[in-house]
């Protein structure tokens, strides 16, 4: 096996930005998108999120291009909200991807992870919360 070392965060919205993301389910939500990342090959570092979108800090190996990593996992996600749960649910096409090095591992794991309180006191880094390009059209 091929040696690969590659950390990326990933970002991708609710439909519409709607808050679909309720409480009740968003730890089975979160678990769900990581055992798929896994299950794709992926070291998987962390997932958060609120209402409306989910963050997924991951190692992607370079046997599966991004696209279809990212498509997999939205797909698997919806699917175990909508037919598993039995709600209503859909992810916007669109998604950011930022790729990072080893020595900010820590710094992009424990923004995942804080999602909730990044939120509410509004400490955001604007560059991991993008999906898209404004201007740009979406792929």
């Amino acid at each position: 096996m091929a040696y690969w070392r590659l950390f990326y965060h990933i970002v991708w919205s609710t439909k519409n930005r709607h808050p679909l993301i309720q409480a009740e389910f968003e730890g089975s939500l979160h678990n769900v998108i990581a055992a798929k990342a896994k299950q794709l090959g992926a070291m998987v570092h962390a997932v958060g999120g609120i209402e409306d979108h989910v963050h997924l800090a991951a190692s992607v190996p370079p046997k599966i291009s991004l696209s279809v990593f990212i498509s997999q996992v939205k797909g698997n996600s919806s699917h175990f909200v909508n037919q598993s749960l039995g709600i209503p649910f859909a992810w916007q096409s669109e998604y950011g991807v930022v790729s990072f090095g080893g020595k900010n591992l820590d710094l992009v794991v424990k923004y995942v992870k804080s999602q909730h309180q990044h939120h509410a006191e509004q400490t955001l880094l604007a560059f991991l919360e993008h999906t898209y390009v404004k201007g740009e059209s979406a792929r």
